[in-house]
């Protein structure tokens, strides 16, 4: 039988392999033959084009890869990705800033896929004093580059190693599950980040604790914040599934009421 050498079958089996799913276990799960599953997957059986998008749903690939698969089995693209500027995102941007805004005086940003600032509330600037090097603030601004890097948020991060570890398992996970080379280098980059001189080394997590905390000094104030993370329900547009919201809430008393303060300084 002849192969049909699109490229399609094997990004089919590096998915499979990165999801650590067998042919059988991804047959089952999309209702097809193991059989037919090995025949897509070198090439000797063309799929449709309901079929791509059938594997790839069950894969829970990112629309960009969907996209970069449908392609390699000879279909044009399902998903659009416009500009986050486009007047069709403008709904959805407004809801970005509508919670962006609704969440001060406590501190938040929108990140799209590479870890890159698009937005943010008033709240942010205090927390960004301390950066030393201006070039790291000039659009757009990577947050993570910007909180590990030391002449970043570094040395104003009291559990500097604790977090740095949360960011950087945070990080392996995220392209574990996205697979981008882009995300996969900005771990390298960090990881090779030196500790700044005096940090303490990060201890075994307390039984009581609730989550890793970000806790920062601004001057003679240790500010300690919990984080989560907000994403777009049924995307159907890839510039729009790979936006975030990262807001910052404050983890004790003291951590609120300075940021109560900054508000009403601001107003």
């Amino acid at each position: 039988m002849k192969t049909i050498d699109t490229g399609f079958g094997s990004l089919l089996r590096e998915w499979r392999q990165h999801r650590r799913m067998s042919q059988l276990h991804l047959a089952l799960d999309a209702g097809i033959s193991q059989r037919h599953l090995s025949f897509v997957e070198s090439g000797r059986s063309q799929p449709s084009r309901d079929m791509v998008l059938h594997l790839t749903e069950c894969l829970d690939v990112p629309l960009r890869q969907r996209n970069r698969m449908l392609l390699a089995a000879g279909y044009a693209p399902s998903f659009s990705e416009r500009p986050i500027d486009d007047p069709a995102l403008k709904p959805a941007m407004d809801a970005v800033q509508l919670v962006l805004d609704g969440h001060a005086p406590n501190p938040a940003i929108a990140i799209d896929r590479h870890w890159r600032m698009v937005a943010a509330n008033g709240a942010i600037a205090p927390l960004l004093a301390g950066v030393r090097d201006a070039e790291l603030m000039k659009p757009p601004v990577n947050v993570l580059r910007l909180s590990l890097h030391p002449d970043g948020l570094a040395s104003s991060i009291v559990n500097f190693s604790a977090w740095r570890a949360h960011v950087l398992e945070r990080l392996r996970h995220l392209n574990d599950q996205v697979a981008d080379p882009a995300l996969a280098a900005l771990e390298r980059e960090l990881a090779a980040y030196p500790v700044p001189h005096g940090a303490p080394k990060p201890r075994p997590r307390e039984t009581d604790a609730i989550a890793v905390p970000l806790r920062l000094r601004l001057g003679t104030e240790d500010l300690s914040f919990i984080t989560t993370t907000t994403v777009f329900g049924t995307p159907l547009d890839v510039t729009l599934s790979e936006l975030a919201i990262e807001s910052f809430f404050p983890a004790d008393a003291a951590t609120a009421a300075y940021l109560q303060k900054m508000a009403q300084g601001r107003s």
